[in-house]
């Protein structure tokens, strides 16, 4: 089914996706409506446009495409599918995430993967292939955060106050030097390349999803982050 967003209420829109029985969903011409995909399971959806906040929030298992730029607080608190942005994303990308993936082709704002937590099985993931805002991963309790810099601007992989509040999940960082100012509850290892795992993994399908040379990559240097055993944070949570 294809739907023509143009100046529609963002609730007119929700509601005749839903009740589409197709499952997959192309949504053309959208300027800003909020909430498309929340708490959907099932579908396939494709985006032409600008969706507004919240796309995916509390996302079910859907797949999300948007061919163009999203707004923020992408994918809030999903618990399950896929949202690919092939532009840039705004801030708070994967607000307290809980599953799934988010893969975005271009930069992300402040915020990204705040409170982002795992449980058992679900175990969230964002890629950001060029830098990130400032407080990237603030407060992160779990899941994998990969910033890939392929940004042309000149300006850091990150902004300020990476990791702050930190207690668990690991962020890694594509780049050579490591950023500045890191907060004492971060811990930072030099890795010759990406290792096998999660992190080759999560790399391998954002080069699938946008044509990108995987190899070249993988075989870069990076900074893994992850929570320091003794701050404060960490010892306030029974889960690590």
């Amino acid at each position: 089914m294809e739907i023509v967003a143009g100046d529609r209420y963002f609730a007119a829109l929700n509601d005749e996706v839903r009740a589409c029985a197709d499952a997959e969903v192309v949504i053309r011409g959208c300027i800003g409506q909020r909430y498309i995909a929340a708490g959907l399971g099932g579908k396939k959806i494709e985006i032409i446009g600008t969706p507004g906040n919240a796309l995916g929030a509390y996302l079910d298992g859907c797949t999300v495409t948007v061919r163009g730029n999203a707004q923020d607080a992408t994918g809030d608190t999903m618990n399950g599918g896929e949202i690919v942005v092939c532009g840039n994303a705004g801030d708070a990308t994967g607000y307290a995430m809980r599953g799934g993936k988010i893969l975005v082709r271009g930069n992300v704002g402040y915020r990204c993967g705040i409170h982002m937590k795992a449980y058992g099985e679900n175990k969230p993931a964002i890629v950001i292939g060029g830098r990130a805002g400032s407080f990237l991963g603030e407060y992160q309790a779990g899941g994998t955060l990969v910033v890939l810099g392929l940004h042309k601007d000149g300006r850091p992989i990150v902004g300020n106050f990476c990791g702050t509040g930190m207690h668990g999940g690991e962020i890694y960082l594509r780049c050579d030097k490591l950023p500045s100012a890191l907060p004492a509850q971060v811990r930072a290892e030099k890795l010759e390349r990406f290792p096998a795992g999660d992190a080759e993994k999560l790399v391998r399908e954002w080069c699938a999803a946008f044509g990108e040379d995987a190899e070249k990559l993988l075989a870069s240097p990076c900074w893994r982050l992850s929570p320091n055993a003794e701050n404060p944070y960490k010892q306030m949570y029974t889960s690590n």
